[in-house]
């Protein structure tokens, strides 16, 4: 557990200001590129980087799937979507498989990591039922996606050896947790101690720890909110949850269990341009640039920036 003084709060208040994180150079990344060009019109949300110096981003527009290397920065399609309509939100590698959220098609789907081949689909919710299947977390036991429109996550729990089920469940969201209007539950990660699960209300600002039956409490943040929060991404007991909207990346230290933590700074960037998801490379964090204010077209230019973990 954390210890809160009054003096603590008032270190952390103070230290919760959005910092400006300086463009990375290349002596200090050995030459990767800092700003990754994706095609025009693409529309990116989600990003995940394997093992090897791989990242892979999602379109909203048909759900293909872009995939970049970090070391040059090219890229080219490396699985196509199941078209308008069926987009690629939030994605997680693991085990040689990349887990696809649907959005508003309310499905999954399961990727080879290897070939980009549909392994599973999967229809969350029914079709024509309102749901957005935002953000999904992989854990040893199994694949856990959010619904920004629904108090529920599915589970796909795994088989020996990792083996996808024939169908997900459906575990209801109880306890602190209420659904509003907009989007609800978005982002998610295992806790610390990996007891449980974190997901962030992006409408409220708020963080609930949920255990494996669903019941959620809210994370005491000592009066602070993470607003427009989106993408999570854990690293020990430090929690980063971008704000999407506010341009910033949001950093908390949390106990074990995830029961309450400490923001500890905002760190941003003059190429954040409504940042959603974030996924770490080599001393680095990367993040798809949305653009939701900006009218989307053919034309319109998307990228991705890499920046120094705070």
């Amino acid at each position: 557990m954390l210890r809160r003084t009054l003096a603590n709060v008032l270190l952390c208040t103070a230290l919760a200001v959005t910092v400006t994180a300086q463009p990375v150079s290349a002596a200090e990344t050995g030459a990767l590129p800092d700003t990754i060009t994706l095609p025009s019109g693409f529309q990116p949300e989600g990003v995940a980087i394997g093992e090897k110096p791989y990242a892979y981003f999602g379109s909203r527009v048909d759900g293909d799937i872009y995939r970049v290397d970090l070391r040059t920065g090219k890229g080219a399609t490396f699985s196509e979507g199941p078209g308008a309509g069926n987009p690629s939100l939030g994605l997680k590698v693991a085990g040689g498989k990349l887990f696809v959220s649907g959005g508003t098609a309310g499905t999954a789907r399961v990727l080879d990591l290897r070939t980009g081949a549909v392994l599973k689909s999967y229809q969350l919710q029914p079709v024509g039922t309102t749901a957005f299947i935002n953000d999904v977390i992989v854990t040893d036991e199994a694949a856990w996606f959010t619904d920004s429109r629904n108090a529920v996550l599915f589970k796909l729990p795994f088989g020996r050896h990792g083996k996808l089920p024939a169908s997900a469940l459906a575990v209801p969201l109880t306890g602190d947790f209420v659904l509003g209007e907009g989007n609800n539950a978005n982002g998610i990660s295992a806790t610390p101690d990996g007891r449980a699960l974190i997901i962030v209300q992006s409408n409220t600002g708020k963080l609930f720890r949920v255990s494996r039956t669903g019941v959620t409490s809210e994370i005491d943040l000592a009066g602070e909110l993470v607003n427009f929060g989106d993408g999570l991404w854990l690293r020990g007991r430090t929690l980063y949850v971008v704000e999407n909207r506010n341009n910033v990346i949001t950093k908390i230290k949390l106990d074990r269990s995830a029961t309450e933590g400490d923001v500890l700074s905002r760190t941003g960037d003059p190429r954040f341009d409504i940042p959603t998801t974030i996924a770490e490379y080599g001393k680095r964090f990367y993040l798809p640039n949305a653009r939701f204010t900006t009218p989307p077209t053919p034309e319109t230019t998307y990228n991705a920036v890499a920046v120094p973990i705070p």
